[in-house]
């Protein structure tokens, strides 16, 4: 069982890595055809028409860009921002918001530990994970059911390990999902966390649900194991390391997120030449000073024969040929500790993350983006106070 168990483990690390490259190439073609969009449509001259159109592209870019980033998930190369939060917390926050996405006829209840332990999780991927759970849960059961969400602290053993070897012994919190649907037989069991694997009829789902789940739990340093027996439902069990952090004070309210213009000096470095074409039309017609370069090289060049004034913000993508983004930040911020940097990926490659988890003051904008998201990320960098060093 134990090298069944591995040369499952090894399969999915590499349709993993096939996945995040993929992800990473169509999410640079995905902000080309966003930010294209953003520019028509930013032309008040344009026909009507013309802006519907265009409107319509954007909508579907942003569909396919839904996919990519649970391909990335899947693959673990996303960006992570955890906080420490309570699971309990969060499940009765997304309550509302779950008995939505279910029928009528099928219960929702909960039954969730007092006391619990907290996590450090991004908390906006445990959301996913909980929402594909119910909805993989949802159409097991075509004619109603019930669907159980339980919590609980628990302790996992080096017995454990007698039947998953990969578990690291410690306090976890122990978040279930159950239905009472037409469950799954021991061949269906082994498969149900691949990519493309669905049992659903054609046109319905893509097959990502499970493997995205599967890859925010791994990611955030979990453990997932599904038990099923055919016509007694599906129990999905997901295993989060507790820790022993306090938890995140009050969050402050979100201010005005309008798209703010400027026009302080910017270099932006990308490989990509249909990208950075495309990123370059938008920061001029936000109204920026530009200076762009192809990679990290050809940047410190430019860098060192211009003699026109300081830059404000470096923009660098992370994954480049030759000398990457992080490399090439350090060797500004040598020069001048109080710049500002942005960088911007498909998937963070562990350069600027450890494990896919945001390294903290680091600023970093996710692509895809629009004109909307990165007019506002650069605005919140320039404006705020004090000195922001990024290097390690």
């Amino acid at each position: 069982m134990m090298q069944s168990n591995l040369i499952q483990s090894q399969k999915m690390e590499s349709i993993g890595k096939l996945a995040g490259g993929i992800a990473h190439d169509f999410n640079n073609i995905l902000t080309t055809i966003i930010g294209r969009s953003d520019l028509i449509l930013m032309d008040s001259a344009a026909d009507e028409e013309i802006r519907e159109n265009i409107s319509e592209i954007k909508k579907s870019a942003r569909r396919a860009a839904s996919l990519t980033r649970q391909l990335l998930a899947f693959s673990r190369k996303q960006v992570l921002q955890p906080e420490i939060v309570n699971l309990n917390e969060l499940i009765l926050d997304i309550k509302k918001m779950l008995r939505i996405l279910i029928s009528e006829d099928i219960e929702l209840s909960t039954n969730l530990s007092s006391s619990l332990g907290l996590i450090k999780v991004d908390p906006g991927q445990i959301v996913q994970v909980i929402m594909n759970l119910l909805i993989n849960a949802r159409d097991a059961m075509p004619n109603g059911g019930r669907i159980m969400i339980e919590t609980e602290n628990t302790y996992l053993d080096e017995f454990s390990r007698n039947f998953h070897p990969e578990i690291v012994p410690g306090q976890y919190v122990m978040l279930a999902v159950s239905d009472t649907g037409y469950g799954m037989n021991e061949e269906t069991l082994k498969k149900v966390f691949e990519p493309f694997f669905s049992k659903k009829e054609a046109g319905k789902g893509t097959g990502l649900g499970l493997a995205t789940v599967y890859g925010i739990v791994k990611q955030s340093g979990g453990y997932i194991y599904a038990y099923s027996e055919l016509k007694f439902g599906t129990t999905f069990k997901i295993y989060l390391p507790e820790t022993p952090e306090p938890a995140n004070g009050v969050k402050e309210e979100p201010g005005n997120q309008k798209a703010f213009s400027g026009s302080e000096r910017i270099l932006f470095v990308e490989d990509d030449d249909d990208l950075r074409e495309t990123t370059c039309k938008m920061l001029k017609g936000l109204g920026y000073t530009l200076c762009q370069a192809g990679s990290g090289e050809e940047a410190l060049k430019k860098s060192q024969a211009d003699q026109n004034g300081k830059i404000d913000l470096l923009i660098t993508d992370i994954v480049m040929p030759g000398m990457n983004g992080r490399e090439l930040a350090d060797g500004f911020l040598a020069r001048s500790p109080d710049l500002k940097v942005l960088f911007i990926s498909g998937y963070t490659d562990d350069i600027i993350a450890h494990h896919g988890v945001l390294e903290e003051r680091i600023s970093f904008l996710a692509k895809p983006f629009s004109i909307y998201d990165l007019a506002c990320k650069i605005r919140k960098i320039l404006d705020e106070p004090g000195v922001r060093n990024m290097r390690a």
